[in-house]
């Protein structure tokens, strides 16, 4: 992932958002996007992925990329570590999205860190673990995690991902491929075992190039995926399955251009969504959120 980017950052940083192309569906859905906190601290340098948190309100998961520590941050809006979870006897290998939803119990939230990067597509197996979600009890708590779950599949041919979503509604797990065009999206069907090895069934491809995030909103009703340049909503009000819902033309919505932004999550309250990019030495990064429309019309 970081070989590849690397290539292309100094042509991002000359270009700049203004001379991206225009966009070809855009929506005014969305506010532009606030910055809400700048990312400064060194734990965070390298942050791959956000999934906004259920049993803390208004605070969100985030990891860093391969190579890393095997540590899971919460963090608030401020990107102020509230707590931070360290899986214990594994290592991250490639670390890539994160998400928060139901799980093998009722009623308990889980969340699940992606490790399914892949730069060079040389991996047969890829992993998601899964635990329990925790509640902070008091600022700066650091805990150990022993006891979690990993969701062991492969793809029907080797592939860099970066994009891990849950449906909540039904519990299934979503995959994005992210190098080539068009782009695959895999799909592993609830209920999944954490004993034998799943092969993730291929769904659909999308006209797209470059995902590195996405997220299904909390409703279960509207998704959003995003590359360097863009970010990509679908709307469903009808209620149509999740593969379905991404066959339709997605509207374009307008992003402010990130150093490295690989990171995105919807709000819980369905309010808005904030993205994140890893640190730069040549450009600021920052806790992005774009609200709301409250003015927005939707097309009939």
């Amino acid at each position: 992932m970081k070989k590849f980017f690397v290539l292309l950052l100094p042509v991002f940083a000359v270009i700049g958002c203004s001379d991206r192309p225009t966009l070809e569906n855009p929506t005014d859905e969305f506010l532009p996007g606030q910055r809400l906190a700048e990312l400064t601290g060194k734990k965070l340098d390298e942050i791959s992925g956000i999934a906004a948190s259920i049993n803390n309100p208004g605070m969100m998961w985030a990891h860093n990329d391969s190579q890393n520590g095997t540590e899971v941050f919460l963090l608030d809006d401020k990107l102020n570590i509230g707590m931070t979870c360290e899986l214990m006897g594994i290592e991250n290998r490639d670390w890539e999205d994160i998400a928060v939803g139901p799980g093998p119990v009722d009623g308990k939230n889980y969340v699940y860190v992606g490790e399914i990067g892949d730069n060079s597509a040389k991996y047969q197996f890829k992993r998601i673990y899964r635990f329990e979600e925790p509640k902070m009890q008091q600022p700066g708590e650091k805990v150990a995690l022993t006891e979690f779950e990993s969701i062991i599949f492969k793809l029907p041919s080797k592939k860099d991902t970066e994009t891990l979503m849950i449906d909540p509604l039904t519990r299934n797990l979503y995959i994005v491929s992210k190098r080539e065009e068009p782009v695959f999206v895999y799909e592993i069907v609830y209920p999944y075992s954490t004993s034998d090895t799943l092969l993730a069934r291929e769904v659909l491809s999308l006209p797209l190039t470059q995902i590195v995030g996405g997220d299904i909103s909390p409703d279960g009703k509207k998704v959003l995926l995003k590359n360097y340049e863009y970010v990509y909503y679908w709307d469903n009000p009808s209620g149509k399955s999740f593969p379905d819902v991404l066959r339709d033309k997605p509207l374009d919505v307008p992003y402010e251009e990130e150093p490295q932004g690989e990171s995105i999550t919807w709000a819980r309250d369905g309010s808005g969504f904030y993205t994140l990019s890893e640190q730069s030495k040549t450009e600021k990064a920052y806790l992005f959120f774009y609200g709301r429309n409250t003015t927005h019309r939707p097309s009939k």
